[in-house]
């Protein structure tokens, strides 16, 4: 698709749309001020000031119109450049907020924050149920975002896999938010704004996205 000529075509309608408009509004403000002075009272006719005054008000009129039609013509340039951002994230991996975890030929992946440097990081790994299936001992590790793999036991159902993170420096707890790593399979445009649906099944929204992973 030639966005390029949506872009003009569009351009093109809100502009005749805007100027329509325009037009329209000066016309029925110019009729109601002649009528106006056409029946004002001879002995207390308007003065400068209050025509000064009204001619004014459809200027302000003509303002706010270019105004919102400009405003119009931006909202539409960025509802498609950020469809563009999206579809280049067709088949890539993203982060997440949540603590699922997905398996890809066999092997799980996920990612963690941490809110600081810490001495030992645990990470559990539970079923459906909540039962524990593994545990891994990433040692020390610094502040900040971290990705791990897992090699997940044969028929390992990926819809039923997720974890928990423990970290600590000594004797302190260190915060670590969780993410899902997770693959985007189409990006859609709706009522709420730009949309990516994912192959586990799962559609967030493209501001949700807390990284893209090239890896």
């Amino acid at each position: 698709m030639d966005l390029s000529s949506i872009n003009g075509t569009t351009k093109s309608s809100t502009s005749g749309i805007s100027a329509s408009n325009e037009v329209g509004a000066q016309d029925r403000f110019l009729k109601l001020l002649v009528a106006q002075m056409q029946n004002q009272d001879p002995l207390n006719p308007m003065d400068n000031a209050q025509v000064t005054s009204q001619m004014a008000q459809i200027q302000t009129v003509s303002g706010i119109e270019k105004l919102n039609g400009s405003l119009q013509t931006m909202a539409y340039s960025f509802t498609q450049a950020q469809a563009l951002q999206g579809a280049a994230l067709i088949g890539r991996d993203v982060l997440v907020t949540g603590n699922h975890m997905n398996i890809v030929d066999g092997q799980g992946r996920a990612a963690f924050e941490l809110h600081g440097d810490a001495d030992l990081v645990n990470v559990e790994i539970t079923d459906a149920s909540g039962q524990v299936i593994d545990r891994l001992s990433l040692g020390a590790m610094g502040k900040g975002r971290h990705h791990f793999f897992w090699t997940a036991p044969e028929g390992t159902q990926p819809s039923q896999v997720t974890f928990k993170v423990s970290a600590a420096s000594g004797k302190t707890p260190i915060q670590a938010d969780t993410f899902a790593r997770e693959t985007v399979g189409a990006v859609s445009t709706t009522a709420n704004g730009l949309e990516l649906d994912l192959f586990s099944g799962k559609t967030v929204p493209y501001n949700k996205v807390a990284a893209v992973v090239y890896h």
